[in-house]
């Protein structure tokens, strides 16, 4: 679901979690001290990835602001303090007493009421293994300072950001989020659907299978036709999508031939888009 790699007039733009290692890496952290995890599962006995698009398809409901974040704690939360796991086994063997960790993260007062009121700084685990506080360091910071303190450091920023790969204007998708993402605004989620069309469409088939919608106030299948009319927003460039990606559309489709392991009570959403999934044959 994150945004992948792009290549545009025959130059290759990062993922995000490539851009990731970059900055790790231009801010002085060794390349040993990168570490990236992502979820998996055993299938046949074997580890295999699983992604968040595959959960809310099993699921059957969307991690709608103000209900169930389950994009949040099983996805971020919980993978971060996965991470400190092996180093605690690892580091525990040269120290006495517990570890002490500061899960650094992103989250600033301007994106949202919720960030706002969140504190700076604040413990989160107190154990006899690992103490762990979670700091804010840029949560007073506005986005024109973000802006201003990453192109001064000629630190590279996120290919989506722009209106097309390398243009340097700033004029794409104002968050580097989840590609699709339920709060994102409307202008991003219609940028999402030029730019990436076949995980919107498989989106909209989730939606219309599981009768619930993409975000509380469209559909899926409204941002499809939206993005395609002639005021919507240039895409500049449709992505190639990966292994990866066909991977996580397989996994999708075998999810929705099953019935779904939660009751979702969230409404069926507005428009008629979700009734046409009598008449849907596209997860079989």
């Amino acid at each position: 679901m994150e945004w992948p790699a792009a290549t545009a007039d025959r130059v290759r733009w990062p993922s995000a979690s490539e851009l990731a290692a970059q900055h790790s890496q231009a801010l002085g952290v060794p390349p040993e001290r990168h570490i990236e995890i992502r979820r998996n599962r055993e299938v046949d006995g074997e580890q295999v990835p699983f992604d968040l698009l595959t959960f809310i398809a099993e699921r059957g409901d969307w991690p709608w602001p103000g209900r169930a974040r389950t994009c949040t704690g099983p996805w971020k939360t919980k993978m971060v303090y996965q991470a400190f796991t092996p180093q605690v086994r690892t580091l525990r063997k040269e120290t006495d007493g517990p570890l002490m960790f500061a899960n650094m993260l992103g989250m600033r007062a301007e994106e949202s009421a919720d960030r706002r009121n969140r504190e700076a700084l604040r413990p989160t685990t107190d154990n006899s293994a690992r103490i762990v506080d979670e700091w804010l360091p840029a949560h007073q910071v506005s986005t024109k300072e973000v802006w201003e303190r990453t192109l001064s450091a000629g630190l590279p920023y996120h290919w989506c950001y722009d209106s097309h790969p390398g243009a340097g204007d700033r004029h794409g998708s104002s968050r580097c989020s989840c590609s699709a993402c339920t709060p994102a605004n409307h202008r991003d989620l219609l940028l999402m659907a030029g730019r990436r069309p076949r995980l919107a469409e498989l989106c909209a088939l989730v939606e219309r299978v599981r009768q619930v919608p993409f975000n509380p106030n469209i559909t899926m299948a409204e941002l499809i036709t939206l993005s395609r009319r002639g005021d919507a927003p240039d895409p500049g460039i449709e992505v190639e999508e990966n292994a990866d990606f066909e991977r996580m559309e397989r996994a999708v489709h075998a999810a929705l031939r099953k019935p779904p392991t939660w009751d979702s009570k969230a409404l069926t959403g507005p428009g008629e888009l979700l009734h046409s999934a009598a008449g849907c044959d596209g997860c079989h």
